[in-house]
């Protein structure tokens, strides 16, 4: 093993821990570590279309009030208010920053910012870069300034394995693990920040890359960090109807912004069936309506049809899109778009503060993989690139008023944990890839849009098996037995608090209770507090960070 030490360290580079890289090497000497178990620039962030919301002073019809309450109605009782005010008034300075690192945004030909509608928003907000490549472009000009910033030293092919805790129940620093060496790198750190994204591949269907395995919210749990709102799985409408490497190429919530219309396979439209604002209701709506026209007729996908959408405009919106399309013999300039809703983000995660601090000391967690409550039990569509510039600049004042000095501390409880990644692997191999078949499959049929008891029981029952066949608590074989490891434990988090949930609030929708409880309440769920979940809405937590 190798031992080193660092003030900081990021693990994951998407746009969170890219611009919370950038933040905090303006304000501290020190080095900060970037960690990603991939190459730079490739995360979650990098695939969102739609775009980020900025409510910006020019932008007379918008207000903070307008937003804040588009976001709390879409949250479904659950967003926190005075985070949603915080995000939403810090969203010019976020915008602003953005173009100061290098994002174009779209230009009218007034040549101002160029501002979109997307579903549930009740004006115009949304600022996007290349069209349809927002999240790509924010990534690219990010990942750029980072490369170019002498105190930030990145590792890439880096997997974090574990957290250091020591027996004051104080984040430590993280073990790493090499994939191209299988060599371990100890990194004791005064503050360690997970910014690792979400967990979409832990469903079958799914809009989210295949290095989305809830790394970060499993390493937190591990550590005893307490974890919030785990049963609200935001499924997309509308993904191509085609899986390639594992996920499904996502057709932006813009496009029906533009005006394009869901309709099923006999040519008829049907959203309005279901909610009076048809297409532009929010997701989980659109989501149930699409999943229950394929099952009550027995489609496989429904349609999105563009035709209502000037040519021009759609060539100029959504470029990708058409690639993308066209890459799999679709014209959507000709002909309509066969969609099916996909996992797509985590409303839950680890619960932080609006600093990004966790319940463990010198833990931070920051973007899909942390709760702030902002998205509540439904994200509001672009809320969530905007959350994570915000939440990581105000983390990054705050880290930056620490002591950052740093020595390796010998403490029986780190020490027990490093013995346990030099041990010996047993020579059992485990079929990685058919246990990440079945639990993907699982999830899916079991715990993904439309949940109940039975199914919930099933689900959890096919996890402690597949827990008990793989029985690899702490050192694995390679980077895919370790984030099988994740995988495990963030489905049965989701499982978990989606039984004790026993309503229907948001993205949560179980068929045997339907109806939503008069009374909103979190719920909480802690390996070292807790041990199971917990039904709480007036549970006070200490973060006390550093």
């Amino acid at each position: 093993m190798k031992f080193s030490t660092k003030p900081v360290v990021i693990i994951g580079s998407g746009i969170a821990g890219l611009y919370l890289a950038i933040k905090l090497s303006e304000k501290i000497n020190s080095e900060i570590l970037l960690v990603t178990k991939a190459n730079l620039g490739e995360s979650n962030s990098r695939y969102a279309q739609g775009g980020i919301v900025g409510v910006l002073p020019e932008n007379l019809p918008d207000s903070v009030e307008l937003h804040v309450a588009d976001t709390i109605k879409a949250g479904a009782g659950l967003t926190d208010a005075g985070i949603a005010e915080f995000i939403s008034e810090n969203s010019t300075e976020a915008i602003y920053d953005l173009v100061k690192y290098g994002v174009e945004f779209d230009k009218n030909p007034e040549n101002r910012i160029q501002l979109t509608l997307e579903a549930a928003h009740s004006v115009k907000r949304i600022l996007h870069s290349g069209g349809d490549a927002t999240g790509r472009n924010i990534e690219l000009a990010l990942s750029h300034k980072v490369l170019n910033t002498p105190n930030i030293k990145i590792y890439q092919g880096i997997q974090a394995v574990d957290l250091l805790m020591d027996s004051d129940r104080r984040c430590r620093g993280v073990i790493l693990y090499d994939s191209k060496t299988g060599e371990y790198e100890i990194v004791y750190a005064n503050v360690t920040v997970i910014a690792t994204g979400g967990a979409g591949q832990i469903y079958s269907n799914t809009t989210n890359p295949a290095i989305a395995t809830g790394d970060g919210i499993a390493l937190a749990y591990r550590a005893g960090a307490v974890i919030q709102d785990m049963e609200f799985i935001q499924f997309h409408p509308t993904a191509l109807d085609l899986e390639e490497n594992g996920s499904r190429f996502l057709i932006s919530e813009s496009v029906r912004g533009e005006g394009a219309r869901l309709k099923n396979t006999d040519g008829e439209f049907f959203t309005q069936n279901y909610d009076k604002r048809g297409d532009l209701a929010p997701r989980d709506i659109v989501t149930r309506a699409i999943f229950f026209e394929m099952k009550e007729k027995g489609y496989n996908h429904v349609l999105l049809d563009t035709s209502s959408i000037n040519k021009e405009t759609l060539i100029e919106r959504f470029p990708n899109i058409i690639k993308a399309c066209k890459d799999h013999e679709i014209d959507i300039l000709e002909s309509p778009i066969p969609v099916s809703p996909a996992a797509h983000y985590i409303m839950g995660g680890i619960k932080i503060s609006q600093e990004g601090k966790t319940t463990i000391p010198g833990l931070y967690a920051v973007g899909e993989a942390g709760c702030t409550s902002f998205h509540g039990a439904n994200r509001l569509a672009s809320n969530s690139l905007l959350e994570c510039v915000v939440i990581a600049g105000e983390m990054a004042k705050n880290i930056a008023e620490q002591n950052l000095e740093v020595e390796p501390v010998k403490d029986c409880k780190s020490d027990c944990l490093l013995s346990q990644y030099e041990k010996h692997i047993l020579s059992y191999k485990p079929d990685i890839e058919d246990y990440i078949r079945k639990l993907r499959e699982t999830m899916w049929d079991k715990a993904g849009i439309v949940r109940n008891e039975q199914s919930l029981n099933q689900a959890l029952k096919m996890i402690n098996e597949l827990k008990l066949e793989f029985n690899q608590e702490y050192r694995c074989r390679n980077i895919n037995e370790y984030e099988f490891r994740s995988m495990l434990t963030v489905a049965e988090l989701i499982v978990r608090s989606s039984i004790v949930r026993k309503e229907s609030r948001g993205a949560h929708y179980r068929d045997d209770y339907p109806e939503t409880s008069e009374h909103a309440y979190h719920s909480y769920i802690s390996k070292e507090i807790f041990g199971t979940v917990k039904e709480v809405c007036d549970f006070t937590f200490s973060y006390k960070s550093m």
